[in-house]
């Protein structure tokens, strides 16, 4: 089980937080890796062990636990998430966090595969060019929200046309087309990148619809964002639970 193998989970360097703190990590771990990991309704037959860590991984960027992000990355190359994919977790991040809340995870990330002997640079996983980004860009944004979504970077207001231009081309185009994860994957991490920094609701809401329109169900969403409770806390969750609510009744 998931839960199981974190046993040497944590650590602060010289002293780990079980030896520091017992009674705050007997707490955490029987919720985080028993509870939570058991419960029905936080459960879903397509959250396998990889993509539980995926959206844990995605979940820590967003509400930059740097720290828990470094203990996690072993457990999740453990748990079958590939080198590639963690990469590409970061990666994506910086559409959705930015350069410079994503900076300390790339690092934290080469660190940690760097200690599992894994050489970097990885291979690349682009597929786009310049002249093709956009193209690929709109493509990714139809399939992902539908043909609504055709022209969206030459729609009005004339004053933002430039940013909706940057969406397509470097959100959709150059982050979206990369390898290493599916559509499905990219769509529950995109959310949980979102619910973990909280005050975003309404682009929540779209990528739930985006979940959904790839074959996200709502019980798969709402399995991926009780998983991330125990790292985002409960306002964030309760949050992200009531916007997938909202979008289900439309």
């Amino acid at each position: 089980m998931f839960g199981k193998k974190n046993g040497n989970f944590f650590s602060d360097g010289s002293q780990t937080l079980e030896q520091s703190d017992p009674e705050f990590i007997d707490l955490f771990s029987k919720f985080a890796y028993g509870e939570v990991i058991e419960a029905q309704g936080a459960n879903h037959p397509d959250l396998t062990d990889a993509r539980r860590s995926m959206a844990i991984l995605a979940a820590l960027m967003g509400c930059q636990g740097v720290d828990a992000f470094s203990m996690m990355v072993p457990v999740a190359l453990d748990s079958g998430v590939t080198p590639v994919q963690i990469k590409e977790i970061v990666y994506q991040g910086t559409a959705y966090l930015g350069f410079g809340r994503t900076l300390p995870f790339l690092k934290a990330a080469n660190e940690a595969l760097h200690e599992r002997g894994i050489a970097t640079p990885l291979a690349p996983q682009g597929t786009v060019t310049t002249e093709t980004r956009e193209s690929a860009g709109e493509e990714t944004q139809i399939r992902l929200f539908g043909e609504h979504m055709r022209g969206f970077a030459h729609t009005e207001p004339a004053e933002t046309m430039h940013i909706r231009q940057w969406l397509v081309d470097n959100c959709f185009g150059d982050y979206y087309t990369r390898g290493g994860l599916d559509d499905r994957e990219r769509e529950m991490i995109t959310a949980c990148f979102i619910a973990a920094q909280g005050g975003c609701e309404p682009q929540l809401m779209g990528h739930i619809r985006g979940n959904l329109h790839v074959g996200n169900s709502k019980e798969f969403i709402i399995a991926f964002i009780s998983q991330i409770m125990p790292y985002i806390g409960y306002p964030r969750t309760l949050n992200a639970l009531s916007c997938v609510d909202k979008v289900t009744k439309e």
